[in-house]
């Protein structure tokens, strides 16, 4: 399916770019939010006409993305978790773990900007990374650890390294 991308997509185009991509992708994800039309005469004419208020509305939210990312700069989160002795975790840090911590530091982030390839299994100092916007990301630290005496020795022993 053709479709126009009306924001940047990471590893599929930037806003205004024609790209073909498979039927339930689009369908499944890029349509329903509202990050592409179907690249039909009427929807290119009708992009044109938008263009510039979806250039503006875009340059926006990365302005606002570039803020947060700097306020975000060096942040640290410390995760107190109950864990075996042999350091795994009874449970896992998830994605909403780490948003909440987030959260909870006074910044507004979402669940959706963090990356996470799998949950956290094990105690330790970890490098996260949120993507707040396509073309902006931060990486932050996040410390998981049964007490706070422990969170500071693990992250003196990170910062040693």
């Amino acid at each position: 399916m053709e479709v126009i991308l009306l924001e940047h997509v990471e590893k599929l185009g930037k806003m205004g770019d024609k790209v073909s991509v498979k039927n339930g992708y689009a369908r499944n994800y890029l349509l329903p939010q509202r990050k592409a039309l179907r690249a039909t005469e009427a929807n290119v004419a009708y992009f044109e006409a938008q263009r510039a208020s979806l250039e503006a509305h875009n340059k926006e939210l990365l302005e606002a993305a570039s803020k947060m990312a700097e306020s975000l700069n060096g942040f640290k989160a410390v995760l107190i978790r109950q864990a075996a002795e042999t350091g795994q975790l009874y449970g896992s840090v998830t994605i909403r773990d780490i948003a909440a911590a987030v959260k909870d530091a006074g910044f507004d982030v979402a669940r959706r900007f963090v990356y996470l390839e799998k949950p956290i299994k094990d105690l330790g100092v970890y490098q996260v990374k949120l993507n707040l916007h396509p073309e902006v990301s931060q990486t932050i630290l996040v410390n998981v650890a049964r007490s706070a005496e422990e969170a500071n020795k693990q992250e003196k022993a990170y910062n040693q390294e």
